[in-house]
């Protein structure tokens, strides 16, 4: 079986006929239907400097990052338990807050567990079958953090080269596995590569999951991608990183490589919250 980690290791740059192939949505620029970021309603930011934790952020070699603000009371986006899935690429605040997500599972290096639990930094999951299950128990700690674990498809292939009874397989069949082996079903989910169809969010929502989230910035090994024209973080921001090793980060570990990523959020001047504290699970 080919090994989904053996593509390149940029997810945002499609060539072949994956890019041929994008006729309907992708988590490109001008991907994403849902609210855009800068959408207001939550009020200015309380975010405050970490001083508790100094001296594990020194630990990693790096600079605190402001506290996130408390989670908003009033949720601002609602999902729906029926009806067509919404795209979004960021969240809808005012708040200089990003969100990290983390694709596919990959790479299983316990140094990264320390470092998160060292750090607390919030994170979400996608997470890929074929990708994790030589090792279940590795996200586990991760997940008793408090970091969920979302939908990211059994095999990793591009949802809209394929038809929609294998879409509907690949968006079950990981939602099946993930609920079994971390005790939760999915709320959210993300196309491989970021490409999608209107197959896929019938797949989707027949599912299980209630929205599809992409994103704006993708962290290499160094430095982020970004798609904005003005190469900056927003507030609402969401940042696609990966579970990798130095095999795909071209000698670097999966802390280096998060930790350049802290460093360029520190830079900015934003704080991580986490993705789910702002989004209301439908009713029933």
């Amino acid at each position: 079986m080919k090994r989904h980690n053996r593509r390149s290791r940029f997810d945002t740059s499609l060539t072949g006929a994956v890019a041929a192939a994008l006729t309907v949505g992708s988590c490109g620029v001008g991907g994403g239907s849902g609210i855009g970021p800068t959408a207001t309603g939550d009020g200015p930011s309380t975010a405050r400097s970490v001083t508790a934790d100094a001296a594990a952020w020194q630990k990693w070699g790096l600079t605190p990052l402001p506290a996130p603000p408390e989670a908003p009371a009033d949720k601002p986006v609602r999902l729906f338990a029926t009806g067509s899935v919404p795209v979004f690429a960021g969240m809808p605040t005012t708040r200089k807050v990003v969100f990290i997500t983390i694709d596919d599972g990959t790479e299983k290096d316990p140094k990264f567990i320390e470092m998160m639990r060292d750090l607390k930094i919030p994170i979400t999951m996608f997470l890929m079958n074929d990708a994790i299950k030589s090792d279940y128990e590795y996200f586990k700690p991760l997940q008793a953090m408090g970091n969920h674990i979302q939908n990211h498809t059994l095999h990793h292939p591009a949802m809209n080269t394929i038809p929609l009874t294998r879409q509907r397989e690949e968006v079950c069949g990981d939602q099946n596995v993930l609920a079994k082996q971390y005790g939760t079903a999915p709320l959210l989910f993300r196309p491989p590569y970021g490409t999608y169809d209107k197959n896929t969010k019938v797949a989707v929502s027949e599912c299980g999951p209630r929205a599809i989230i992409c994103w704006r910035e993708s962290m290499q090994i160094t430095d982020m991608r970004y798609q904005g024209a003005d190469k900056k973080l927003h507030p609402g921001d969401i940042i696609l990183a990966h579970f990798r090793g130095p095999k795909e980060l071209n000698g670097t570990t999966m802390t280096k490589m998060f930790g350049n990523l802290l460093q360029r959020i520190h830079e900015q001047g934003f704080a991580v919250a986490r993705l789910e504290d702002y989004i209301q699970q439908p009713a029933g």
